[in-house]
């Protein structure tokens, strides 16, 4: 245990503390955020196909035995319905886009035939200037057949409140129990109709969502991938560090040698290798050693004992007779005092 204890420090408790919170985030938040708009985005692509080959029913076979709002797997369903717009109970929305655009969509209560009354979304209108309301075609009168698609009613803007602006009732949102209220209307379906392309009182068609999953599936293996790598990684630096200290623990440790038995050499000296010189005063100089041998020496410590150079001597060369004739003539004679 003693060698883990630097994890207790504050640094690597920070660290650990920040992966721990870190990959908790990525599994249980993050990729679980993703992977559901991936399964959401890939549920409506397969009723928007579905529907696509499907022909449109009466709108009273969704509505049957008293519901007021379709089932899931009704989403997209293509309906038709025979009735008349309520043309003086007609609202904006904003906050609405085209092709990055702001826009407004016009939205008209419609009652059937049979009875029932629904949002009808007509379509989508380029405001005038300062987001003003422009002039708005209104929807036909008497009679009319349309074919559209079932869309469930928007979540109301609990924040944002109705308002009244250039005439026109203005909302944030396509929710059938906030627009009810305005016109004394309590008898409005949940859910609403987007129209289909060429149909009586259309606006600017509102396009179908592109049947894509987009890059949610990546994005959440992604941030799972994030959740085990970053564990992983600081294993790996603790592992290195631990490898760190023993290595430094090695090299600080002291040298441990043990004495040579038989008649080897005494404890201390270094053993003379076969090709070792002798110098003038008999010692043995010694061979030229490997580089690692040195290096391994001084890892372990200690440094190796280098024999001494040896010192080069000059054989004497006799001096000419002159020379030692002057000299003993000059030396030869003198006495010490």
């Amino acid at each position: 245990m003693r060698r883990l204890s630097f994890l207790l420090r504050p640094t690597w408790l920070a660290v650990i503390a920040l992966s721990a919170v870190f990959a908790y985030f990525a599994f249980a938040v993050l990729a679980p955020w993703q992977l559901g708009k991936n399964t959401d985005n890939s549920a409506r692509n397969k009723l928007i196909e579905a529907s696509l080959k499907a022909d449109p029913v009466p709108l009273s076979e969704i509505y049957s035995d008293g519901r007021t709002e379709a089932e899931t797997d009704d989403e997209w369903r293509r309906v038709q319905v025979t009735g008349h717009y309520v043309a003086d109970e007609q609202v904006l929305v904003r906050l609405r886009s085209v092709n990055a655009d702001p826009v407004f969509e016009v939205v008209a209560p419609f009652v059937t035939d049979e009875g029932q009354a629904i949002l009808v979304d007509r379509g989508y209108v380029y405001p005038a200037e300062e987001m003003a309301a422009p002039e708005i075609d209104p929807p036909p009168t008497g009679t009319v057949t349309l074919d559209a698609r079932i869309r469930p009613g928007e979540t109301r803007h609990a924040d944002r409140e109705p308002f009244v602006r250039d005439g026109w009732q203005q909302v944030y949102s396509i929710a059938p129990e906030r627009i009810g209220p305005l016109f004394d209307r309590d008898d409005l379906l949940g859910d609403y109709l987007q129209l289909d392309e060429d149909q009586p009182g259309s606006l600017g068609l509102i396009q179908l969502p592109q049947l894509d999953s987009g890059p949610y599936l990546s994005y959440g293996l992604q941030w799972i991938a994030f959740g085990i790598m970053v564990p992983l990684g600081i294993g790996y630096f603790v592992w290195a560090e631990i490898r760190e200290r023993r290595r430094e623990a090695a090299a600080l440790a002291p040298p441990t040698e043990d004495a040579p038995a038989g008649d080897g050499p005494a404890p201390g000296d270094d053993p003379v290798p076969d090709d070792a010189t002798q110098t003038p005063e008999g010692r043995p100089e010694a061979a030229d050693a490997p580089l690692e041998d040195d290096l391994a020496h001084v890892a372990a410590g200690r440094r190796r004992r280098k024999a001494p150079q040896p010192i080069a001597y000059r054989s004497a060369e006799p001096l000419p007779e002159a020379h030692r004739k002057t000299l003993q003539d000059r030396y030869g004679g003198k006495r010490r005092r």
